[in-house]
C-alpha cells in the first residue's frame, strides 16, 4: 500500500502546499455529484486531499498525480499554458501517463511532473 506519510505538508513546486493526504471511507463525489476516486479542498495554495481507502496502490498513485496537477492548475494565479484547457478527461489521461512514465507517486515525482507542466 502506498505510504501517505511523504505526502504530509509537502512542500510542491509553485509554492503549493499538500497539508494533508488521508484515506477515507467516506463516499466521495464530483462537484456533479458522481462518484469520485478522490478529492481535493483548496485553501490557499494548501491542499487537503482525500483518497477513497478501497483503491489498489496503482489507483492512489494515479489519484495523487490527478489531484496534484489539477488543484496546482486551479490554484495558480497564472497556470502554465500546458495545462490551461484541460478539463476532467485530460487531467485523468495526464496523471496515467505520468504514473506510467515515472511510477508510483513520491514527493520527487510529482514535483517532476508539476515542472515538467511549467510549474
Amino acid at each position: 500500500m502506498l505510504d501517505l506519510a511523504p505526502f504530509q505538508d509537502l512542500q510542491l513546486r509553485g509554492g503549493f502546499v499538500i497539508a494533508e493526504a488521508h484515506l477515507t471511507a467516506q463516499p466521495l463525489l464530483d462537484p456533479l455529484d458522481r462518484a469520485a476516486s478522490a478529492q481535493t479542498i483548496i485553501r490557499g495554495n494548501r491542499f487537503y486531499i482525500y483518497l477513497r481507502a478501497d483503491l489498489d496502490e496503482r489507483e492512489l498513485s494515479v489519484s495523487l498525480y490527478h489531484e496534484v496537477l489539477e488543484a496546482a492548475t486551479v490554484a495558480a494565479e497564472q497556470p502554465p499554458e500546458a495545462v490551461v484547457e484541460f478539463n476532467e478527461g485530460a487531467f485523468e489521461r495526464a496523471a496515467q501517463a505520468v504514473h506510467a512514465r515515472l511510477g508510483l507517486a513520491s514527493p520527487e515525482t510529482l514535483n517532476q511532473m508539476l515542472a515538467e507542466f511549467g510549474f
